[in-house]
């Protein structure tokens, strides 16, 4: 047996059940499989298994208690016949778990004395093929308040993640890789929150993703087995969405994607962190300008991942700033491999080990905190891979009049002929009234109509963005049938795209086949036609930004040169 066959058929089920931890007898998803998994990797490694922590408890609600719950409730001919998961998730809310869970849950909050979090784990979820990657719900919340109180928070969350089964994102991923409706089925993890209490805040100090391989690199001196690690300060929610977090290159971390230039840098860095409100009991975001002196109080290694920035260049955190014209704090990270050499290295060991015990690319989440150096490990999975097609040559001569767009930065080998559609986002109307959803949505509907077709969509900032100011908020079923993602950065709108591999976004575009290719308008050895895009003749879309150009396009991506490009072939 492979190394893959006894990931896939290894049974975690007696790992829960023997400490107490399984609830119900149905299966307990990917995301149960990978932390008992990686449990027994250790097992064996006992060097390894000295450096890394894991959960106090993991309890599962089994995909039993999912399937009880829909029977009870009379709630599959709803999802059967509704599409509008607004209303999905209003009654899966009002829909009432089997009374036997009741006692279970309050004993749990009761014996987890710290915020908890409710995590998918559905039986597709985390697999070896599809991860499902950021399709279905978790939640964070402080349980906090009365017995009751707690109780209801947690019975709320459960449904919350159940109903995401059925989110329209999921569905179209299952619909897309041909899943058979009613195969998939929900498990959920109930875990406390890996953190530590902080003033009335409650969070992790660190939150990183790591995989052992790098399938989209920015530079050639990154070799695809190096291994890569997305940082963030707080809650691990922005290593993962398509929000700012320091991307290191575990042989090479001092490398920086966007560039070394301050302003690059300081428009990638993280301003914003997660965190839980202990006083309310609430997940909530903060900014690094208004809780500085907070940080600064209880994290003595923050020079080594606090600067100011001036507009120019940065200062160190203890600076005196009373000269500076408008300073600005950001999560830069700067001396952070340095003064957290250990978390490096023992990621490398860790991504190696499991690498070899998979069979498999790794993919893993962890928290950190620095003093006194803990590490713990709360997911494992497989890492989706990325097929390389070797090496595209692009055409020697390009007229141009007919070159739309080039990139050279985060370029992996690609090949798309003769696309008959190109939709783009116009920069100079997305963002001048707030309706950003409704261009996302707009988009949606173009990607329905053009199903089976593999269209180029060209954008400002990062589709889908969790933040609509830096990139247009599309869902991944209104992009799906995408077949070239373009990125516009546009400086002189904030808008860039992110060149960091690591996030669920990228990771779909890994298993869905999806070009992609960065352009920076402005920027030596890029070109953004923009003259092209406002003389060609097109079709407006939903949204007075959109447009629609039919024509004969090729995409390009040449990898070993880090050079993409996308032309209109001449009519005959």
């Amino acid at each position: 047996m492979t190394s893959a066959e006894s990931f896939n058929r290894f049974d975690p089920k007696p790992f829960y059940r023997q400490r107490g931890w399984l609830i119900g007898d149905g299966a307990v998803g990917g995301k149960a499989r990978g932390l008992a998994f990686a449990h027994a990797a250790l097992e064996g490694a006992e060097e390894v298994r000295s450096l890394v922590g894991f959960p106090e408890l993991t309890y599962v609600v089994s995909t039993e208690i999912f399937d009880e719950f829909l029977a009870m409730n009379n709630l599959r001919e709803l999802v059967d016949q509704s599409d509008d998961y607004n209303d999905i998730l209003e009654q899966f809310e009002n829909a009432l778990l089997p009374p036997a869970l009741a006692p279970v849950l309050a004993a749990i909050s009761e014996r987890i004395p710290v915020p908890i979090a409710v995590r998918s784990s559905s039986i597709l979820e985390d697999d070896t093929i599809l991860s499902f990657a950021g399709k279905y719900a978790t939640r964070f919340f402080g349980n906090t308040g009365s017995p009751e109180y707690r109780l209801k928070r947690i019975e709320r969350a459960i449904k919350q993640v159940f109903a995401s089964t059925f989110n329209p994102s999921a569905r179209e991923y299952q619909r897309k890789h041909g899943i058979e409706p009613h195969r998939e089925k929900m498990a959920v993890l109930i875990q406390p929150i890996v953190g530590r209490r902080r003033g009335s805040w409650y969070y992790p100090e660190f939150a990183a993703t790591a995989y052992s391989k790098v399938f989209r690199r920015p530079s050639p001196r990154i070799n695809k087995d190096d291994g890569v690690m997305r940082v963030c300060f707080g809650l691990g929610t922005r290593t993962v969405d398509r929000v700012f977090a320091r991307t290191f290159y575990l042989t090479n971390p001092n490398l920086r994607a966007e560039g070394n230039r301050p302003g690059d840098i300081f428009a990638h860095s993280q301003e914003e962190f997660d965190y839980v409100d202990l006083e309310h009991g609430f997940f909530l975001t903060g900014r690094v300008e208004f809780a500085l002196a907070e940080i600064m109080k209880h994290h003595k290694f923050a020079p080594a991942f606090i600067e100011w920035y001036d507009g120019n260049m940065f200062h160190w955190l203890h600076t005196d700033i009373r000269g500076m014209d408008t300073p600005r704090p950001a999560f830069t990270f700067a001396d952070f491999p340095r003064r957290c050499g250990a978390l490096f290295r023992t990621t490398r060991r860790l991504l190696a080990l499991f690498e070899q015990e998979m069979g498999l690319p790794a993919d893993m989440e962890m928290v950190y905190e620095s003093d006194p150096g803990e590490l713990t490990l709360v997911q494992l999975r497989p890492l989706s891979t990325f097929e390389d097609l070797g090496r595209v040559v692009i055409p020697p001569y390009i007229p141009e009049n007919h070159l739309i767009l080039r990139g050279n930065r985060m370029v992996a080998n690609g090949l798309l002929r003769h696309v008959s559609h190109l939709v783009y986002v116009d920069p100079d109307i997305y963002g001048q009234q707030a309706d950003f959803y409704e261009v996302a949505r707009g988009i949606g509907a173009i990607n329905a109509k053009l199903e089976g077709e593999r269209y180029i969509l060209v954008g400002p900032g990062r589709w889908g963005s969790t933040n609509p100011a830096l990139g247009v908020p599309t869902l991944y079923n209104e992009i799906s049938n995408c077949g070239c993602l373009v990125e516009l950065g546009i400086p002189s709108r904030g808008m860039t795209p992110e060149l960091s591999y690591g996030t669920h976004f990228f990771l779909d575009l890994d298993v869905d086949n999806i070009l992609y290719l960065p352009v920076f308008d402005g920027a030596s050895g890029n070109i953004y036609a923009k003259t092209w895009f406002d003389t060609a003749p097109y079709a407006l879309g939903d949204h007075p930004s959109i447009r629609i150009y039919k024509g004969n396009f090729d995409v390009f991506l040449d990898g070993e040169e880090e050079i993409g490009v996308i032309i209109e072939n001449p009519s005959p």
